[in-house]
């Protein structure tokens, strides 16, 4: 059980509303997550913010693998489970790419390269070191991209910080 509330859609606040009715609009319901967001206004239109604007960054094969990564090092089993789903039917990673992911890897080198920096910049709270960025330049990725990564990475913290407070009830279907 959830140890914030998880509001029923219709019981948000109203300043919460239109962000819940864009995510109904696009996923076809509103998963738990969000309606423990909507508990504040401010802060579900803050992440509907940062999460429009980084959908722009990066592909979501690599958005994907990046959650999926910093899922397992912060211990989210909501984000896992949300992403592994997400992860597998709209980003078509399959079970050993999700598998991989989570320990920051990849059979694709350039994939592996991004992921296995994610998963530094998660454990490492950001402070990587210069054989790591280094690592991630001869990988191919620009600072632009480096930077992007970082964000990614720094939006999931954010979303497993508030799952691993609520412990939001799970509601993704197992892969």
């Amino acid at each position: 059980m959830s140890r914030i509330v998880i509001p029923e859609t219709a019981a948000a606040p109203a300043g919460s509303q239109a962000t819940l009715e864009a995510i109904n609009a696009k996923l076809g319901r509103v998963p738990n997550f969000f309606r423990v967001l909507s508990n504040s206004p401010a802060v579900i239109t803050a992440h509907a913010a940062l999460n429009q604007g980084l959908g722009k960054a990066l592909d979501l094969k690599t958005r994907e693998r990046i959650a999926l990564a910093v899922a397992a090092v912060n211990g989210c089993e909501y984000c896992d489970a949300a992403h592994t789903f997400t992860g597998h039917t709209f980003a078509r990673l399959s079970r050993e790419e999700v598998e991989l992911a989570r320990q920051g890897m990849s059979d694709d080198p350039h994939a592996a390269a991004a992921a296995a920096f994610a998963r530094k910049v998660a454990e490492a709270r950001g402070k990587v070191t210069a054989d790591d960025l280094a690592a991630i330049r001869d990988a191919g990725f620009s600072d632009a991209q480096i930077v992007e990564i970082v964000a990614v990475v720094a939006e999931n913290f954010f979303t497993n910080l508030i799952n691993n407070v609520a412990e939001t009830e799970v509601d993704f279907p197992a892969i």
